[in-house]
């Protein structure tokens, strides 16, 4: 793989223990947006931890070859996306979720936290109820909620509250090798995002080819991540760049605004990206483009649609910050049972690009 991996996030950081395989894990398999969520339901060892972040870093650091036997190779790929669920230590949780990728583990993911809360329901981990379900998810960020519409007994349409998100630097300047100076706008919607519009790379997010797209987007990460210092006042397992969005440029008024993100190390957002939407709201209010009330629209590389609206203001430490209300669906694709069998030397996972 390349690129450095953030300290607090991800890479690979077994400590040189056995790495003991279950005999199995089962997933339960979905989408949002075309955006996978490989749903561990079986065979994953209880992660340790007074707090969520605490279980996120055990895991990093004790269950890594897990994330890698899951997300990778010869049963994943560089673009796979996998849901941990754990106990939760937050009083109002109804469940809690670590979530993973093909470099480590996120502290938010909107697109898999709309496919949890309808498996929860689907799954009576969360009593259904007509019209809409209420399911409370804690994720690394934060508690957020979210709201199922239920019909016959069935999930569909969800919609989730954001953490607190803000706008902690808009327009700031940053030297991209092979650009030169541009202004970024970084925005936190349970991670922190670097945006730009693809134009000013000579790109249009609609039409030019994904590899232009993600080389652009990927020397913005690494220029702000050497060049800007990101701050969260909640925690500082939370305050790192989580990646690079392009966008068309427009607000999503009208016409869905087209945007491709690029997180982790050059992985590829199939969806709009539920906790990019929540940043880009973030950075509307900001720059006076939106209130409370207001709803955009956002699309992604394979055309899905997800729903932005502000709904509250709000305060994250200094930050003023809002409350984001993201709508998406999501589809269920199968079910798996993976194992590793004996002898097999690439069994516990690998990555070709």
């Amino acid at each position: 793989m390349t690129g450095a991996a953030d300290p607090r996030g991800s890479g690979h950081h077994d400590t040189g223990q056995k790495r003991v395989f279950p005999s199995e894990i089962r997933t339960c398999e979905m989408h949002t947006g075309g955006e996978p969520v490989r749903i561990v339901t079986s065979g994953y060892p209880r992660i340790p931890g007074a707090t969520i972040l605490d279980k996120r870093r055990h895991a990093r650091e004790h269950l890594d070859h897990l994330r890698r036997f899951l997300m990778h190779e010869p049963r994943g790929h560089a673009d796979m996306y996998g849901v941990i669920p754990v106990e939760p230590d937050h009083p109002d949780a109804d469940l809690a979720v670590l979530f993973c990728h093909n470099e480590g583990y996120s502290t938010m993911c909107g697109h898999a936290t709309i496919a949890m809360a309808r498996w929860a329901v689907d799954e009576s981990l969360v009593a259904a109820r007509e019209p809409r379900t209420t399911v409370r998810i804690q994720c690394p960020c934060g508690l957020v909620t979210a709201h199922v519409r239920v019909r016959d007994g069935r999930a569909g349409m969800v919609h989730f509250e954001s953490v607190g998100a803000f706008a902690p630097l808009l327009d700031a300047k940053v030297e991209v090798e092979g650009t030169g100076t541009i202004g970024v706008d970084i925005g936190y919607g349970g991670a922190f995002y670097a945006f730009a519009p693809a134009a000013r790379f000579g790109l249009d997010v609609r039409t030019s080819p994904a590899r232009t797209l993600v080389d652009a987007a990927w020397a913005v990460t690494c220029a702000a991540k050497a060049q800007l210092e990101l701050d969260h006042p909640g925690h500082p397992d939370l305050a790192y760049l989580y990646g690079t969005i392009l966008t068309d440029g427009t607000l999503g008024t009208g016409r869905p605004s087209a945007n491709v993100c690029v997180f982790a190390d050059r992985q590829v957002d199939r969806s709009p990206t539920g906790s990019g939407v929540t940043a880009r709201m973030a950075i509307q209010k900001a720059r006076g483009q939106a209130g409370v009330g207001d709803e955009r629209r956002f699309s992604s590389v394979t055309g899905s649609v997800f729903t932005g609206c502000i709904v509250e203001e709000t305060r994250v430490g200094e930050h003023e910050a809002v409350t984001v209300l993201v709508g998406g669906r999501a589809h269920y694709t199968g079910e798996a049972c993976f194992r590793v069998e004996e002898g097999d030397s690439l069994g516990g996972g690998f990555m070709v690009r």
